[in-house]
């Protein structure tokens, strides 16, 4: 960081007391881009510097034809402007309706979606891969992240079968490991804190594994029985 702090020292033209004397005596009679000259320094900088100094062009430069754009009363650029009444050159040469040739067989008609959108565009219950994921199209909001548009499908069936959303902090794994097989009996409720674990799981031994999944269908069971026993009492 400091590094780069440094170059950016050596590459701008700090001002010398010098240079902002001239600045100071030659800014309210002398074009901006002839002192930036004199001074060497960008243009930008010399215009800044002025500001923070207040300087200000005298009425006597403003009023002579290197003010240009900067006269007050001048009236520059009259002979450019349109005069009252003059007609524009492309009158007339839109209006509703207006297809000359074969241009309105290929004009796009109401309703109808135009180049990228129409190309790429796909109905309601349509599916798609997503990182190796199949999601469905259930709705059609505009100028929104995809997954409002597009649920996972394995979520929408663990939802449908189980009647509530996914819980918060779970997630769902296939149990053969084929992100297609999005069947319910095929979808495993586990935290997201197993999921990492598991995840991890490949680095240890078989024998290890074993225990650990064991474990996490020990820890699973247990909670659906309490889950039920909840719902009785």
């Amino acid at each position: 960081m400091g590094r780069k702090r440094a170059r950016r020292r050596r590459t701008r033209r700090l001002w010398t007391a010098k240079a902002t004397a001239r600045l100071v005596r030659d800014y309210p009679n002398v074009a901006t881009w002839r002192i930036a000259r004199a001074v060497k320094r960008p243009l930008g900088y010399v215009y800044a510097k002025a500001n923070r100094l207040g300087l200000k062009k005298s009425p006597e430069y403003l009023a002579s034809p290197d003010a240009c754009r900067l006269r007050r009363g001048g009236n520059v650029g009259a002979a450019y402007r349109f005069k009252k009444g003059q007609v524009p050159a492309n009158k007339g040469m839109r209006r509703p309706g207006w297809a000359p040739g074969r241009m309105k067989e290929t004009q796009f008609k109401k309703g109808q979606r135009n180049g990228q959108a129409a190309r790429h565009y796909m109905p309601l219950g349509a599916e798609r891969l997503v990182d190796g994921y199949l999601y469905v199209k259930v709705a059609e909001v505009q100028n929104v992240p995809y997954t409002v548009n597009w649920k996972p499908v394995n979520v929408l069936n663990w939802e449908r079968a189980n009647g509530r959303p996914l819980p918060d902090g779970h997630v769902l794994r296939f149990r053969d490991g084929n992100h297609m097989n999005v069947a319910v009996a095929n979808l495993e409720l586990i935290t997201r804190r197993e999921n990492a674990l598991r995840n991890s799981l490949h680095r240890l031994p078989e024998p290890l594994k074993r225990a650990i999944y064991a474990k996490g269908a020990l820890n699973r069971r247990i909670n659906r029985m309490e889950d039920k026993r909840g719902k009785d009492a």
